[in-house]
């Protein structure tokens, strides 16, 4: 029986006068993808059957498939089949403009001068999932269906409370559960009450840049600094100063003149580059935001993950009563997808910003916090932490192994401490690290170019892999494709 789409690849196969015939076929299901004839997760017929449609032979069809598949414009599910990814690669990079996009003058006189802004310097990649990318755990190693069975416990029979709003800053159960968690593993101290749950680490800058930053108030930044920091803090009109990063993490000037509001850092393992603050560094910064009345906002973002020596203490827990706003996220530990936060809060800030938060937000989510709070309690969260620790140790030497063995021991940044999600690759001060990330997108290597994270004209050249939700055995595939891009562009 013939389907729709050997039809549609029949016709426009007859179409192509001249070619190889596995090109023809890759030209013909590329193109169908693109212009939307093959829409996003629809499925393509198993090779064999395409293969008897078009009278090709199977080999043929496969190798197109798998040329397919390693771009990125289709995807493989085990047991259902083969589908046209949901965002395919030319579509993020070259897509036709939408009627939208067409009509740019009309859209800009709707848009806020901070709103046109922000699309501007968009970075948030559209594909969350592939070879390479930087900060992504491995979600498959979730013990999902555990957690499933706490869930399906706490909303056998939920309370009313725990199915409406949240005006307290979260269930208390989970701040409860993260007050001890914070104590033994990031020497944090706090009371449940100054915990906020938020969600996600954006919510909660926004939270805290809205309620203690006038418009026009300025915010340290660390040179470079993740960019959804930087675009949060933009869109609410902070003045942001970037201040050099060494590797002894931030360099805050000696004195407090022209000090900010909010200085942002990430002292246990910086973003982008992976270096930890020194102790002198960290003395230096609490000192000084006493002395000027600034709040520090540490982001404490995959401070779980070092795989070797002691961890590192939070810079919240090493003086009583720091100033500092510490910020955590399960995103890095169990999965994004969760959407969990949380800040814990000054004492003298904590019932304002929750007061804020709830009329900001209407927190909610309160069976789901349920459930998280008795993994944390039982044991499975630093159980699941331990497993995953080994598992990311094993995956970052192999990639490390990868890039000493094919471009040297230089090629690994200076910065690179032994923890983390990442490593940074370094490149030449003449390569253009963003034309090659580009490229690499293009081939389905989801690398990101470490000059965009800074904000100066002088960025270090490089780029972020991530290694976390790569299986050992397909690393090294994955790698010779973006060593053809290095290549192509020394």
């Amino acid at each position: 029986m013939r389907s729709l789409v050997g039809d549609l690849l029949q016709l426009r196969l007859d179409a192509q006068s001249d070619g190889k015939l596995h090109k023809k076929l890759y030209n013909t299901i590329r193109h169908s993808i693109l212009e939307g004839s093959l829409p996003p997760q629809s499925r393509l017929p198993p090779s064999r059957d395409l293969a008897t449609e078009l009278h090709l032979s199977r080999n043929t069809v496969l190798r197109v498939y798998e040329q397919l598949l390693a771009e990125g414009y289709i995807v493989s599910r085990t047991g259902s089949g083969t589908f046209v990814a949901q965002t395919v690669p030319d579509s993020l990079l070259s897509a036709p403009l939408s009627p939208v996009e067409n009509a740019a003058g009309e859209l800009s006189s709707h848009l806020s001068n901070r709103g046109q802004a922000l699309l501007q310097r968009s970075s948030a990649s559209p594909r969350q999932w592939g070879a390479f990318l930087p900060g992504v755990p491995d979600v498959n190693a979730f013990p999902h269906a555990l957690f499933r069975k706490i869930q399906s416990r706490v909303s056998r029979k939920p309370q009313a409370s725990q199915l409406s709003y949240s005006d307290a800053g979260g269930s208390q159960a989970l701040q409860l559960a993260l007050v001890d968690y914070l104590r033994v593993a990031r020497s944090v101290k706090c009371s449940a009450g100054q915990i906020l749950i938020t969600e996600g680490i954006h919510q909660a800058i926004d939270l805290v840049s809205r309620m203690l930053c006038n418009p026009g108030d300025k915010a340290w930044i660390e040179e470079p600094a993740y960019w959804g920091i930087r675009n949060v803090l933009t869109m609410n009109g902070v003045n942001l100063e970037p201040v050099d990063v060494d590797l002894a993490g931030i360099n805050p000037p000696d004195t407090g003149d022209g000090a900010p509001k909010l200085i942002f850092v990430t002292p246990s393992h910086q973003y982008p580059l992976g270096c930890v603050m020194s102790l002198e560094r960290r003395q230096r910064l609490l000192a000084l935001a006493r002395q000027t009345g600034s709040w520090i906002v540490e982001d404490d973002y995959d401070s779980e993950f070092r795989f070797s020596g002691q961890p590192i203490p939070a810079l919240q827990g090493l003086v009583d009563d720091a100033p500092v706003i510490y910020t955590g996220t399960f995103s890095k530990t169990l999965y994004p997808g969760l959407r969990l936060g949380y800040l814990v809060l000054p004492r003298p800030l904590m019932q304002a910003l929750k007061t804020a938060h709830a009329e900001l937000y209407r927190g909610g989510r309160l069976v789901d916090q349920e459930a998280l709070a008795l993994f944390i309690s039982e044991g499975h969260y630093t159980a699941h932490i331990r497993r995953m620790r080994l598992l990311y140790a094993r995956r970052r030497a192999r990639l490390a192994g990868l890039i000493v063995a094919a471009l040297g021991k230089e090629a690994l940044s200076e910065f690179n401490d032994n923890a983390g999600l990442h490593l940074v690759l370094s490149l030449p001060e003449h390569c253009n690290d963003a034309v090659l990330a580009s490229q690499a997108n293009q081939r389905g290597i989801l690398v990101r170019a470490l000059s965009r994270y800074y904000s100066g004209a002088h960025p270090l050249k490089g780029l972020l892999l991530g290694f976390a939700a790569m299986e050992e055995e397909t690393m090294e595939s994955a790698f010779k494709v973006l060593l053809e891009c290095i290549r192509e562009n020394s």
